[in-house]
């Protein structure tokens, strides 16, 4: 028996749920935002190990995501629950007795830290873009000044995800332009990530699940909405012969981050080079695997039932 954490809207998880179906492999779905559907109890006798719906030994988790519950009550009342339900779900995900984590909490919360990843994937080998983190004005002209040659792009330093009641809208990766350099001083520096600019022959996403690694190529570059950021119109994917010392790389970037799965970005250059962008550490595949073939949901199932 598996638990996958996740909640109702997570086609992800829908993907792979259909496919542990049709091999007829037992697991619980817990969708957080339907807690008080589900019976849960943590003692004393137990070492505060939680059961849910009377199980308390799984033989592996998949963390997928948290979402609170929608709670129709008034302030203050609806934020003190609120943050009740999130400690509730904070000591219930580090209180489940399992062999294997897809991947533990406090792993996903450090390996989302995009100054973490930049610095343990140059350290172990990667070619990494020239970046800067500042709320200095100064130093960002200096840095536009310095790859005035190629360019310089500013992204989101976490998700860059907006989400209101009726809508949902993204940040994307954008390349800094020269009205926005010499008008600087009119706007706020909020958090965000600058980047010189690497000019990119195609890019890549190269999931890792344990110690396998399916790479998969998107020619970026023949579509002028996508050249910056893939993700403006929905491209197709192809399987991708990757290096074996890169997928070594990839493999252990993920493991030095303490995570059993990543998604990692990568940007083959017009000079030949791999570049590093970032790792996702709980990033969505399952359109990779629809695209090129490979059986993510495969290495997936394999690693939470330890076959």
């Amino acid at each position: 028996m598996i638990l996958i954490v996740t909640y109702r809207q997570d086609y992800t998880a829908d993907f792979l749920i259909n496919k542990l179906n049709e091999q007829g492999k037992q697991f619980l779905r817990f969708n957080t935002e339907e807690v008080e559907k589900y019976s849960y109890a943590s003692t004393s006798e137990t070492a505060y190990s939680f059961y849910i719906n009377g199980i308390k030994d799984f033989k592996g988790v998949w963390f997928r995501r948290l979402k609170l519950p929608d709670l129709d009550i008034e302030e203050p009342i609806a934020s003190y629950l609120a943050t009740e339900y999130e400690f509730l779900f904070s000591n219930f995900l580090r209180n489940i007795d399992s062999q294997r984590w897809m991947s533990t909490p406090d792993a996903l919360h450090r390996a989302e830290n995009k100054t973490i990843q930049l610095k343990l994937a140059c350290n172990l080998g990667f070619q990494i873009p020239d970046t800067l983190i500042t709320n200095q004005k100064a130093f960002v002209k200096e840095f536009a000044k310095k790859h005035e040659k190629c360019g310089v792009i500013i992204k989101p330093i976490f998700s860059g995800r907006m989400e209101s009641v009726s809508d949902i809208q993204l940040i994307y990766t954008s390349e800094v332009d020269t009205f926005h350099l010499n008008a600087i001083h009119d706007y706020d520096l909020t958090p965000c990530i600058f980047q010189e600019k690497i000019h990119k022959e195609y890019e890549l996403r190269v999931t890792v699940v344990g110690n396998d690694v399916f790479a998969a190529r998107v020619n970026s570059q023949e579509n002028e909405k996508t050249k910056i950021d893939w993700r403006k119109e929905r491209l197709i994917f192809t399987p991708y012969a990757l290096p074996k010392k890169l997928a070594d790389i990839c493999v252990q970037l993920t493991k030095k981050l303490d995570l059993s799965f990543g998604a990692i970005d990568l940007i083959k250059s017009t000079d030949g080079n791999y570049y590093f962008l970032e790792i996702n550490p709980n990033g969505q595949w399952a359109w990779i695997e629809m695209d090129t073939g490979m059986l993510i949901s495969e290495a997936i199932i394999k690693f939470l039932y330890g076959q």
